[in-house]
């Protein structure tokens, strides 16, 4: 006869160490006797099923550094799973990105506005998308169609919104807000006294070699058009 096999113990649950014990005692009080909102739970619809967001507790935030372009904070704050934590983060008003698209002659492969100008963050000139940032309290497509207008004196009949991302949230607290703009129509440029900029109309097809050759190094360029022709691909299988 087969042997019989004998049956899996229970894992047995070990006790919870008194440092364990002090620790969530010690966030337990904190976070009733701290300043400060408690965290919160928001849930947010997903394209698979919802997903739960939970917020920091901030127990304090001292401005380092500010800026006309941003200011840096220093906070102290009980992360959502219960750690303390001290960040240091740079805050931003936000930026908005155009994808400028001229498809009079091709709608599979429209032409797309790009500028060229020094970064000197970077140390060498860039080819990126019309972009800048938001005045305080400033509608989003309201300072896309006020950049676009400012650096290449265009404006366009038509904007829809393409996707909203965080550079570097590790430490940047800039949210940049990418649109489309499209029925492109010609105007005077007038840039503001520290920008050099030139640009250019060039095909979606020549970007994307530019993309695949190394050329364009600038991040806000690259999430956008490479976003765009995916999309643009997609329509053409339907």
């Amino acid at each position: 006869m087969p042997r019989k096999e004998k049956a899996a113990k229970a894992p047995r649950l070990k006790k919870e160490s008194k440092k364990a014990r002090a620790a969530a005692a010690e966030r337990a009080a904190v976070a009733k006797s701290k300043p400060g909102k408690a965290p919160k739970r928001k849930k947010l619809k997903a394209s698979q099923g919802e997903t739960i967001v939970e917020t920091a507790q901030l127990l304090s935030s001292v401005v380092a550094y500010k800026g006309p372009l941003f200011r840096v904070l220093h906070d102290k704050l009980i992360e959502p799973g219960g750690r303390k934590s001290e960040r240091d983060v740079i805050r931003h008003n936000g930026s908005v990105v155009i994808l400028a698209i001229d498809s009079s002659k091709s709608r599979k492969n429209p032409w797309i506005v790009i500028e060229r100008q020094y970064r000197h963050a970077a140390n060498q000139f860039l080819w990126e998308l019309p972009a800048g940032k938001l005045d305080a309290g400033e509608n989003a497509l309201a300072g896309a169609q006020r950049e676009l207008a400012e650096e290449t004196g265009y404006s366009a009949k038509k904007w829809k919104p393409l996707v909203e991302y965080y550079a570097s949230p590790g430490f940047l607290g800039e949210s940049m807000k990418v649109f489309v703009a499209e029925g492109l129509v010609a105007g005077e440029a007038h840039p503001e006294d520290d920008e050099q900029i030139e640009f250019r109309l060039v095909k979606l097809s020549e970007v994307l070699k530019m993309i695949e050759k190394g050329a364009i190094l600038d991040g806000k360029t690259l999430t956008s058009v490479l976003l765009y022709a995916r999309q643009l691909g997609g329509k053409r299988k339907k």
